[in-house]
């Protein structure tokens, strides 16, 4: 299978950390009709009681006036690759290394399965990074599909 790669928009928003703390921050956008795909949410280490949310996707006009409202704000400093692909063993090992491969250095990636699927997202310094990520995972998927074409026929 090859892999699905796409750059997507992102949005940022700090949350107190305490119970709830990131509940109030997303009740608005749910009551909005945001179907987020991915939310990634953790302390930051160097604030006291502070959290930091990415989520995406925000779109349609009730969603982001809701997300404005809210304190959300697109993480512009960040661009973002979701990679979507047959989840094998080593997956994500396969395309951590073809991206190091390439000179790239990631801000951070989180990766998940879902049945016989992975989904991935990529943060990245630049979109100029984002346009070599793409060609390289898109060349590695596109490898490996053709690999397993050759074992099929064999």
């Amino acid at each position: 299978m090859a892999l699905k790669v796409k750059k997507v928009d992102v949005w940022a928003v700090e949350f107190i950390d305490e119970p709830g703390g990131l509940a109030k921050r997303l009740a608005p956008i749910a009551a909005a009709g945001a179907n987020l795909e991915c939310i990634i949410a953790r302390r930051q280490a160097d604030k006291f009681r502070a959290g930091l949310a990415f989520l995406t996707p925000i779109k349609g006009k009730k969603v982001i006036a809701a997300a404005t409202a809210a304190g959300m704000a697109p993480a512009e400093e960040l661009t973002t690759l979701r990679v979507e692909g047959l989840d094998t063993p080593g997956s994500c090992s396969r395309m951590v290394s073809a991206i190091a491969d390439a000179g790239v250095n990631m801000r951070g990636v989180s990766s998940m399965s879902a049945g016989k699927n992975f989904v991935a997202y990529i943060g990245l310094d630049s979109d100029a990074d984002a346009a070599t990520v793409t060609k390289v995972l898109k060349k590695l998927g596109s490898a490996k599909a053709a690999g397993k074409k050759k074992l099929a026929r064999s």
